[in-house]
């Protein structure tokens, strides 16, 4: 392997791993929001079991990541779905109604 595509590699490993870390911590914490806000519980233990189950989601997303084929489609499903669960959220809450 010579440099240019040791460095490459490189990059999209330091890529996916910040894909990981950064996006997939966002996407779990707005699917527990999400969560909180939709389960017909009272609300603390909304909180709470939204809160536990976000540990497993987050190791999905990180595994996700490293399983699909390119660096971009791993940075679009962290960051698609990310926007599209902080919007249900925002109209969920007070924010979205009119």
């Amino acid at each position: 392997m010579n440099k240019a595509s040791m460095a490459a590699y490189r990059w999209a490993v330091a890529s996916r791993v910040l894909a990981a870390a950064l996006g997939g911590y966002a996407l779990t914490s707005a699917l527990t929001v999400l969560l909180a806000l939709l389960w017909p519980l009272p609300k603390d233990q909304a909180v709470l079991a939204a809160s536990m189950l976000s540990f497993t989601l987050y190791a999905v997303a990180v595994i996700w990541v490293f399983s699909v084929r390119s660096v971009t489609r791993a940075w679009l499903g962290m960051l698609i779905p990310t926007a599209v669960v902080a919007l249900l959220c925002w109209v969920l809450q007070s924010g979205g109604a009119a």
